[in-house]
C-alpha cells in the first residue's frame, strides 16, 4: 500500500528509475543522497522520506545494483561507495510498518552480506593494484564501505551476530595487509563496543578463529599500528567476557600466551593497553576472577535458599493472607457503603428541598389564582381560613415533633420496662415448670375419704344451684315463631344496610365531584386570560348549582346596570331579588354539563 502525502522528489525519482535503462539506474539512485542530506537529521520529515523510499522499493534497487559486477556499473567504485552510504542511512531509523518481518529477516541481512562482499572485492583490487594513487583511492572506498557497515550494524544490533559469523568477514580479518587489517579490526572493536554480548552467541569455531587471527596479528605482525589495534581488540574481548579470559588463560590452544607477550616490545602508542592485557592474563588476576565467580555462586545459592525459606513461610501462612484480604475487602465494602449512604442522604436532602420549593411555589400560585377568583369582599375571609389552616398544620407538626421528642426521652425507660416484663415472664415460666415437675414427681398420697357431714353439705349446694337456675321449658311452636321473627328482622336489617351503603357511596361521589370542581376552579385562569374551550370546563352538571350560579350572575348584572343613585345605601354582600319569570326564561337556555343545548 503506497503512503499518502509522498514527497514529489521521491515520486519523480521512482518514476525515472522505472523508465530508465538498467545502466543508468545507479546514477539516478545517487540523487537520494542529496535528498537525505538536505533534510534535517532526526526530524519527522526524514523518517517520512525514508518510509517513502522503502515503499517505492528504491532500497531494493540499491541492493540489486550493489549485487552486480562493479565493472558494469557506471562510475565504478565511486558510485558503489556512495550507494552503500545511501543504503545504510536509509535503513537506519526506518519504520517499515506492515512489512517489518520481511525487512528485518531478509533485507537487512542481505544488505550486511552485500557490504562484506564489496569489502572482499575492494580488498582483492587493493592487493592487486600497482599504483600508489589507485591504492589510496581503493583504501578510501574500503573505509567508506566499512563505515557504512558499522552505521548499519549500529542502527540494527541484531546484525552483529550475522556479521561475525560470516565467512566473508573472516576472510577480511585474515588479510596480511596492514591498512586493510587495521581498518577491519577497528570496525570490529567499534561493533563490540556497541554490544559485546553477541560475541558469545556465535559458534565456538568462529570465536576461536577470530581470537587466533587477532593473537597472530599481535604476535607476528611487525607493524605497530596493526599490533596496537589487535591489542586493544583483544583487551576489549577479554575484559568484556570472563569466559574469553578463562579460555585465554586455561585453554591448551593459548598456553604460553602470557610468556610470549612478556617477550614482546610494545610500542609507545599502545604500551598502556599492552600492560593491561598482560596483567589481565596474570595468575593474580585469574585468582581474582575465580574468587569473583565463587562470590557470585555463593550469592546465587543464598538467593535460592532465601527464596526457598520465603516460599516455605508463605505456604505456612495462607490463613493470614486470607484474613488480611478479608479485612481489607470488608473495610473497603464498609467505606463504599458509607459513601453510598452519604450520597443517598445528600440526594434525599436535595430532593426534599426541591419538593419544598415546588410546593411553596405551587402554594403561592394557588393563592394568587384564588385572589383573582374570590370576590373582593371575601378576600379577608379567605385569608383568615388560610391562616387557620396554616396554624393547624404548624400545630400538628409541632405536636408531632414534641411527642417524638418525648418518646425518644422515655424510650430508655420503656425499654427497661419491656426488659423487666420479659424477665418476669421468663421467671414465672421457670417457676411454673418447677412446680409442674414437683407435682409430676411427687409421691401418690391417695384420695381423701368424704365424711357424712361433707356429703350432706355438697348435696345441699347442688340443690340450691338447681333451684336458682331452673331451666325454662318452651314449646316447639313458640320456638318456630321466635325463629321466624328473628329471620324477618335480620332480612330487614340487611336491606336497610344495602340502601345505606348506596346512599353513602352517592354522598362520597358527590364529595369527590365537589372537591374536583373546587380544585379546577382554583387552578383555572381568570376570565380575561381564558382561551378556547376553557370556560366550558367550569360548567356544572348539577341543575341546582347551575340555577344558583345563573341567579348570582343576573344579580351581579342588575347591580352593575342599575343607576348610581340606587346603589347609595347598599353594601357589597346585599342580595338583589330576581323575578322568577326571568330566572325561568334564562334557565330554559342554560347549558347543563353532560347535555347538549337545544
Amino acid at each position: 500500500m503506497k503512503p499518502t502525502g509522498t514527497d514529489p522528489r521521491i515520486l519523480s525519482l521512482a518514476a525515472e528509475v522505472a523508465k530508465s535503462p538498467e545502466q543508468n539506474v545507479p546514477i539516478i539512485l545517487l540523487k537520494l543522497k542529496e535528498i537525505i542530506n538536505n533534510t534535517p537529521l532526526g526530524s519527522s520529515e526524514l523518517k517520512k522520506i525514508k518510509q517513502d523510499i522503502y515503499c517505492y522499493d528504491l532500497i531494493r534497487y540499491c541492493l540489486l545494483v550493489l549485487s552486480q559486477d562493479f565493472s558494469r556499473i557506471q562510475g565504478g567504485w565511486t558510485t558503489i561507495s556512495q550507494l552503500t552510504q545511501i543504503l545504510s542511512h536509509c535503513c537506519v531509523g526506518l519504520e517499515p510498518g506492515e512489512d517489518a518481518e520481511e525487512f528485518y529477516s531478509e533485507l537487512l541481512p542481505s544488505a550486511a552480506e552485500n557490504f562484506l562482499i564489496l569489502g572482499r572485492q575492494l580488498q582483492t583490487c587493493f592487493i592487486n593494484a600497482a599504483k600508489g594513487e589507485e591504492k589510496d583511492e581503493l583504501l578510501h572506498f574500503f573505509q567508506i564501505v566499512t563505515d557504512s557497515l558499522f552505521w548499519l550494524v549500529g542502527g540494527h544490533v541484531q546484525l552483529i551476530q550475522n556479521v561475525l559469523q560470516s565467512d566473508h568477514f573472516l576472510h577480511l580479518l585474515q588479510t596480511d595487509n596492514v591498512q586493510i587489517g587495521s581498518t577491519v579490526m577497528t570496525m570490529v572493536q567499534n561493533i563490540l563496543q556497541i554490544n559485546s554480548g553477541d560475541l558469545l552467541r556465535i559458534e565456538a569455531k568462529t570465536l576461536h578463529s577470530i581470537l587466533d587471527e587477532v593473537i597472530f596479528k599481535l604476535l607476528s605482525t611487525p607493524s605497530p599500528v596493526l599490533r596496537g589495534t589487535a591489542t586493544k581488540l583483544l583487551l576489549l574481548m577479554a575484559g568484556s567476557h570472563q569466559e574469553i579470559l578463562i579460555l585465554l588463560r586455561l585453554s591448551a590452544c593459548y598456553k604460553g600466551l602470557r610468556s610470549l607477550l612478556n617477550k614482546q616490545q610494545p610500542g609507545t602508542e599502545f604500551r598502556h593497553e599492552f600492560r593491561q592485557l598482560i596483567s589481565l592474563l596474570s595468575p593474580k588476576v585469574y585468582q581474582e576472577v575465580e574468587e569473583q565467580k565463587l562470590h557470585q555462586a555463593a550469592c546465587l545459592i543464598q538467593a535460592y535458599w532465601k527464596g526457598f525459606q520465603t516460599r516455605k513461610r508463605l505456604k505456612k501462612l495462607p490463613s493470614a493472607v486470607i484474613t488480611l484480604q478479608r479485612n481489607f475487602r470488608s473495610k473497603r465494602a464498609k467505606l463504599l457503603l458509607e459513601l453510598n449512604r452519604q450520597k443517598e442522604e445528600e440526594d434525599r436532602r436535595s430532593r426534599l428541598q426541591l419538593q419544598r420549593q415546588r410546593a411553596m411555589r405551587l402554594s403561592r400560585e394557588l393563592r394568587l389564582s384564588m385572589l383573582e377568583i374570590v370576590h373582593p369582599g371575601q378576600v379577608e375571609k379567605h385569608n383568615r381560613e388560610i391562616e387557620e389552616k396554616s396554624a393547624l398544620v404548624i400545630q400538628k407538626h409541632w405536636r408531632g415533633y414534641r411527642e417524638r421528642k418525648n418518646f425518644h426521652q422515655h424510650k430508655p425507660s420503656l425499654m427497661e420496662y419491656k426488659a423487666a416484663v420479659t424477665l418476669q415472664r421468663a421467671t414465672l415460666k421457670f417457676l411454673a415448670k418447677c412446680r409442674k415437675k414437683k407435682k409430676l414427681f411427687a409421691p401418690w398420697q391417695g384420695l381423701r375419704e368424704l365424711t357424712d357431714a361433707r356429703r350432706v353439705e355438697l348435696k345441699q349446694q347442688v340443690d340450691d344451684y338447681v333451684r336458682r337456675h331452673s331451666g325454662s321449658q318452651t314449646s316447639d311452636v313458640a320456638s318456630k315463631e321466635l325463629h321466624s321473627q328473628a329471620q324477618e328482622r335480620l332480612q330487614h336489617y340487611f336491606m336497610g344496610r344495602a340502601l345505606q351503603d348506596r346512599a353513602q357511596q352517592h354522598r362520597e361521589a358527590l364529595k369527590a365531584q365537589i372537591s374536583t370542581n373546587i380544585e379546577q376552579l382554583m387552578k383555572s385562569p381568570s376570565l380575561k386570560e381564558a382561551e378556547g374551550k376553557e370556560p366550558e370546563l367550569l360548567l356544572s352538571r348539577s341543575r341546582p348549582v347551575a340555577a344558583k350560579a345563573k341567579q348570582a350572575h343576573l344579580t351581579t348584572l342588575k347591580h352593575i346596570q342599575a343607576p348610581w343613585w340606587k346603589k347609595l345605601g347598599e353594601e357589597a354582600g346585599d342580595e338583589i331579588d330576581v323575578p322568577k319569570d326571568e330566572l325561568s326564561v334564562e334557565l330554559g337556555t342554560l347549558f347543563i354539563g353532560g347535555t347538549k343545548p337545544p
